[in-house]
């Protein structure tokens, strides 16, 4: 239940598709970051707006560090880029404060593969430098309305630049929790129903219980081997164990602030571990395995990315 900050590189084998690795770089927590914050602004989640725009300082604090670089994308029925790389706190903390509620859609992974692009640019990781860790960090209903990407596209294009995604996952039942007071319209949806439609509040027992018993590292990889084909399941959870990162539910105890103050202070006590493939032309999916070597590693729950795509040379 708490980060373990006492490894060192020698604890740890990496294999990728069952190839043990030689670790080329090794830090924990140290490299700096450059962040794309995705916020949802339609208008099925205004009610959370407020809470909403006093988390700047935690992203800038918490999330940034001191030597972080953050940019801000909105998306509802259109993607907006409201906020370019910068390091200066003030900007993404008044960008953030000014967030202001549009249309009712949500095109999610359009909006994720702006991300993806955006972190693209970023100084990439060699041999002798491991550049920046790329991070989008993704407030949002787990729902996606009129994209013309679909998830496993952006997955791809995650793996393939290095990019970690983190989920705040919005609930519209809080937001009906938050509106103004109206005749509630609840469908009786059984337990394991996939997301509603948009503008469809959920149920608590579906918060709970939509999810239970689902593979998600399985959807995850067949969502990137299958890029066109739909993806059923929680976007943000299934993102989330593509690239090694987590997703935070804000529906019961934690709120919005918390759940970003756990993803800053984890991706703070990080271990980031480098090296180069000895298969490295092998095109598909790789692999790749982490595990612990010392007398009390069978206590240790250990969260990496589970692998990458290489695709085929064009033509």
């Amino acid at each position: 239940g708490v980060m373990v900050h006492d490894l060192e590189a020698n604890n740890f084998q990496v294999t990728d598709n069952g190839i043990a690795q030689k670790i080329s770089h090794f830090d924990l927590g140290g490299d700096p970051l450059s962040l794309v914050i995705l916020v949802e602004t339609s208008s099925r989640i205004e009610p959370l707006m407020p809470e909403m725009r006093k988390t700047g300082i935690l992203f800038t604090q918490t999330v940034m560090g001191p030597t972080g670089e953050a940019g801000v994308v909105g998306f509802n029925d259109s993607v907006d880029k409201l906020q370019d790389f910068t390091s200066h706190a003030d900007t993404i903390e008044s960008t953030i404060a000014n967030l202001s509620p549009g249309t009712s859609g949500s095109k999610l992974y359009d909006a994720m593969a702006v991300g993806v692009e955006m972190l693209s640019s970023r100084p990439q990781a060699t041999r002798e430098n491991p550049g920046r860790r790329r991070v989008l960090m993704i407030l949002s209903e787990a729902v996606d309305e009129g994209s013309e990407k679909t998830l496993g596209e952006v997955l791809r294009q995650a793996e393939l630049a290095n990019v970690t995604i983190y989920g705040v996952g919005l609930s519209t039942t809080r937001a009906e929790l938050h509106a103004k007071p109206k005749a509630p319209v609840r469908p009786n949806l059984p337990v394991g129903t996939l997301p509603p439609p948009p503008g469809v509040p959920d149920t608590p027992t579906l918060e709970d219980n939509r999810y239970a018993g689902v593979d998600l590292l399985s959807a995850a990889i067949w969502a990137v081997e299958h890029i066109h084909d739909q993806v059923k399941g929680n976007s943000l959870e299934v993102a989330a164990a593509a690239t090694g990162g987590a997703s935070l539910s804000t529906f019961k105890d934690r709120s919005i602030e918390k759940a970003i103050d756990e993803i800053g202070g984890e991706l703070h006590s990080q271990y980031t571990l480098s090296y180069t493939p000895t298969d490295a032309d092998a095109t598909g999916y790789h692999e790749i395995k982490v595990s612990v070597t010392r007398s009390n590693a069978k206590n240790l729950k250990i969260r990496a990315r589970p692998g990458y795509y290489l695709a085929p040379p064009e033509g």
